[in-house]
């Protein structure tokens, strides 16, 4: 059996029998280059001297030039005396036209021999066939590496959705449209740091490995420490630490980080993804939302040009002041029950019975409250809206309203329906963070893995005095779905967290 090489050139869906028979003859191909002398692998350098893309967008600059391109093969077509190729580098894709007479013989019938996927280096002068294709027509040619594996077939490519995700590098090479998603999200991280760095914010580095699972609301891994004996955490947030930095005395800092939950996966979930967490001394949580807003605004238009964008086929208007909109307003709109008058828990739970929200036990009046704002809320804010007011009971780390002790200077930005970022003035008191720490452990012992463990070294940097603060927190992989797009997080993750296939 001969490996495929029509004129379409890209393997068709084989059968089991078929595949393993090109796996065969490509390890046999490869048997034979090693026989000759002609190792592919052993070559360490290619100096090449311009990209696909560079060839394309300045032809007038190339033309009649000798070019050293290197790249994949994608297709070929044709193999008389002659044949094009389609060459694929980071950049983009280029036609090769290969001739007899313009590589000599022994050239051209190694290359006839290529397969669909190697990688080539080829030296040509840079022309426009008579169909006015820019293409190079190669004068020399070496096989830079086999590949011995068959690519998918170019019409119907990686049909399995999350095979793309667990062979991403296949994904990208015959699907290079993904790339571009993460070409901006590294071009979004680059302009939040950016943004940051402009207004003296520092960027730092702090522990991933905790002896406390602290900042957040999760449940955290667990590993262990040989040498130490201990067991560890791996963080949940970036928080705690970053705050032991304003009370040493930074005024403004930042860390963009991998963060690391203990939870199930789904469009919007992957147990470890991107965090920026920020701080800023003297400030508080409009402060915060000033910075949100713009911040968001001006990435995107660093990056995509515009802060008109749409996602999933709704526009969404960046440009616009963000809404803002407290959480009992919030639910008193879109559900009709107004929590401000509503005094105990019990009057709580009868509201809960009445439009059919679930509760447990231990939820107090603000667990309720939150609960109805997730049920008849969080669909409808569509367009950026900040909402603040959030109870103590589910903002263990936030300062309370002076005026409304029982609610937090807090907020939460929604886009599309779903929280993009969370923001506080900071619970600076070390005594009432003492208190709520003490209820999130008794809430532990309730049964809420998510709770948070007692900090006692935060709380003794507490005692030393923090100033008043303003903290904030953003989703990078959610911003990035936003700004890009993207339906699922593992369209905006390299590689997401795959359970372990048997590949027997």
């Amino acid at each position: 059996m001969q490996e495929n090489q029509t004129p379409n050139m890209q393997e068709q869906e084989q059968t089991p029998e078929e595949l393993s028979e090109i796996l065969r003859i490509r390890r046999e191909k490869l048997a034979s280059l090693k026989e000759e002398g002609e190792n592919p692998f052993t070559i360490t350098t290619y100096e090449r001297n311009a990209y696909a893309a560079q060839i394309v967008e300045h032809f007038d600059e190339f033309e009649g030039k000798e070019v050293s391109v290197a790249g994949r093969i994608m297709s070929k077509r044709g193999m008389g005396k002659a044949g094009f190729v389609d060459l694929r580098d980071s950049s983009g894709k280029i036609q090769l036209y290969v001739r007899i007479d313009g590589v000599g013989e022994e050239t051209y019938a190694k290359f006839r021999k290529w397969d669909i996927g190697d990688i080539v280096g080829v030296k040509g002068e840079a022309f426009r066939t008579k169909r006015g294709e820019i293409s190079v027509k190669a004068s020399s040619m070496v096989l830079l590496s086999k590949s011995l594996q068959p690519l998918p077939e170019k019409w119907h490519g990686l049909k399995d959705t999350e095979l793309r995700y667990r062979q991403r590098y296949v994904d990208l090479i015959v699907n290079p449209e993904v790339k571009d998603a993460f070409v901006k999200r590294s071009k979004i991280i680059s302009e939040i740091r950016r943004y940051l760095d402009s207004r003296e914010y520092l960027e730092v580095e702090t522990p991933v490995l905790h002896t406390v699972a602290g900042g957040a609301a999760a449940r955290p891994f667990i590993t262990h420490h040989n040498a130490l004996d201990i067991d560890m955490y791996m963080r949940i947030a970036l928080e705690l630490h970053l705050k032991r930095l304003i009370v040493g005395g930074f005024d403004k800092v930042y860390e963009i980080g991998r963060v690391f939950r203990n939870e199930g996966t789904d469009t919007r979930h992957n147990p470890e993804f991107t965090l920026l967490e920020l701080y800023e001394a003297y400030t508080d949580y409009n402060g915060m939302m000033d910075l949100t807003e713009d911040m968001i605004r001006t990435v995107a238009k660093k990056v995509l040009g515009t802060a008109q964008i749409t996602y999933n086929g709704i526009a969404i208007d960046l440009d616009k002041p963000f809404a803002r909109l407290s959480m009992l307003q919030a639910v008193k709109q879109y559900s009709g029950v107004d929590f401000d008058a509503i005094q105990t828990l019990e009057e709580a739970r009868a509201a809960a019975r009445e439009h059919h929200i679930e509760y447990e036990e231990r939820h107090l009046k603000g667990d309720i409250l939150n609960l109805f704002f997730e049920t008849y809320v969080e669909e409808h804010l569509i367009q950026p809206t900040f909402i603040t007011g959030h109870p103590v009971e589910i903002s263990p780390l936030a300062k309370r309203m002076p005026q409304n002790p029982g609610y937090t200077e807090r907020f939460e930005l929604f886009v599309v329906g779903r929280e993009h970022a969370n923001a506080f003035s900071e619970l600076n008191d070390p005594i009432d963070q003492r208190e709520r720490f003490e209820r999130q452990m008794e809430l532990k012992a309730q049964g809420d893995d998510e709770a948070s463990d007692m900090d006692t070294d935060f709380l003794n940097a507490l005692e030393y005095g923090m100033p008043p603060t303003g903290g904030l927190g953003i989703g990078v992989d959610r911003l990035v779905m936003l700004l890009t797009d993207s339906y699922s997080i593992r369209d905006v993750l390299l590689f997401p967290t795959m359970r372990p296939r048997d590949d027997k």
